[in-house]
């Protein structure tokens, strides 16, 4: 029903139907009482309709906690035509990081330690904008210093041959 005959009990007037003669008496107790129990009604089956939206979001929902000292990855918001860390678009880091958690601020925000180039960012953050770090030894890749020609070009060597193949005409 529309919302106006669930609030008044009765169909709204509008200008087509106003030649119809109709029922012009009605008593304001009986009025009120069916709206007051319609009100309800709609109240119920909207409460209804909200726990069993809560129900299917909670099944995705994971309750994540860090501990003080604990490394974290901090999610960069993809913004397009905005160029960041060096690259521009999709193409742009959505996780940088590691750093290291200080504190818990609340249930849900923790307090990051960050480098000095992103000093000018607050330094507290909600959970879902952070992923946890697991540090792995292999993936620690030895710093090298490249030495720069005058021309501002560098001589590459491959670390290793993974694939050969040879086509003979």
């Amino acid at each position: 029903m529309a919302p106006y005959e669930a609030m008044y009990g009765k169909k709204c007037r509008t200008p087509l139907c106003w030649a119809e003669i109709g029922q012009k008496l009605v008593l304001m107790p009986a009025l009120l009482k069916g709206t007051t129990e319609k009100v309800k009604l709609i109240c119920e089956r909207l409460k209804a309709t909200s726990d069993r939206q809560k129900s299917y979001a909670d099944l995705k929902r994971t309750e994540i906690e860090f501990a003080v000292g604990d490394r974290v990855f901090l999610k960069v918001s993809p913004w397009k035509k905005v160029m960041r860390f060096g690259r521009k678009g999709k193409l742009s880091p959505r996780y940088i990081g590691p750093y290291e958690v200080i504190e818990r601020v609340g249930p849900v925000a923790y307090k990051l330690r960050l480098p000095q180039e992103l000093e000018r960012i607050h330094d507290v953050f909600h959970v879902s904008m952070l992923r946890r770090y697991r540090s792995d030894p292999s993936h620690v890749m030895p710093v090298e210093e490249v030495e720069l020609n005058p021309d501002l070009t560098y001589g590459e060597e491959p670390v290793e041959i993974l694939d050969s193949d040879s086509k003979v005409l």
